[in-house]
């Protein structure tokens, strides 16, 4: 029996298997490349003082934080691979307009970990992008309804919205418009899976699945559904 019923195991145990990679190589460039990447000795001294570490100490801590930044690049690009393995979805890859099509639904999404990796400016762009795509009538996905999709919301609480972000020149706020939309990832996971638990189910297997790579048991699967609860609410 597979352990979730929209994607096979072999596709998400070799998605999973690849973001280990990217961890594991990170926190090693992070530790070879510490030395040579600019620090700020200011906020050493009184991180060093303030939170009450040694110097070795903030030492393993700033190069997990600098691998950190580096995961984080591939966090939405793991979600938009294990996304396109749903029936339907087909992943459009890098320089494309948006990231994942679904033809039968009449659907495109681009897909964004963080609520906050994209502002300002770059929101607007988002947005005439997919009005473009979606509202053009030359455009393959006339019609199409367009999402812009963020995995992790800015407050723990789901929506599926008209995605009207302020434009920069004007400092208005651009035309809503019920085929452009912001929604969030539990959400969009329903909409993608057929299931109302999509993500909190890939979220419980993700434990077993690395506890098996690695050989280790280590991850507590009940203390890190805390997190989960924190980020998308009961």
């Amino acid at each position: 029996m597979p352990k979730l019923s929209w994607i096979s195991d072999d596709i998400l145990i070799a998605e999973t298997n690849k973001l280990l990679g990217v961890a594991r190589s990170a926190k090693e460039d992070a530790s070879k490349k510490f030395g040579k990447n600019v620090v700020d000795p200011f906020s050493a001294i009184f991180e060093m003082s303030g939170f009450d570490v040694s110097y070795d100490v903030w030492v393993k801590t700033e190069e997990a934080r600098q691998a950190q930044k580096t995961l984080q690049n591939f966090i939405g690009e793991f979600h938009q691979n294990v996304l396109s393995a749903c029936a339907g979805w087909t992943n459009l890859g890098k320089g494309n307009v948006v990231d994942l099509v679904n033809t039968n639904k009449k659907i495109i999404a681009e897909v964004k970990n963080k609520f906050n990796t994209l502002s300002g400016g770059k929101l607007a762009g988002l947005y005439q992008s997919l009005d473009t795509a979606v509202m053009h009538k030359n455009s393959k996905y006339k019609g199409y309804t367009a999402y812009y999709v963020t995995i992790i919301p800015p407050k723990p609480k789901r929506f599926d919205v008209e995605f009207t972000p302020s434009d920069n020149e004007t400092g208005s706020k651009r035309q809503s418009n019920s085929k452009i939309r912001h929604i969030d990832g539990a959400s969009f996971y329903t909409l993608a899976t057929g299931s109302d638990s999509g993500l909190e189910d890939l979220f419980d297997v993700l434990p077993s699945i690395i506890n098996d790579i690695i050989g280790k048991n280590k991850l507590d699967s009940s203390k890190l559904k805390k997190l989960f609860s924190t980020a998308y609410g009961e």
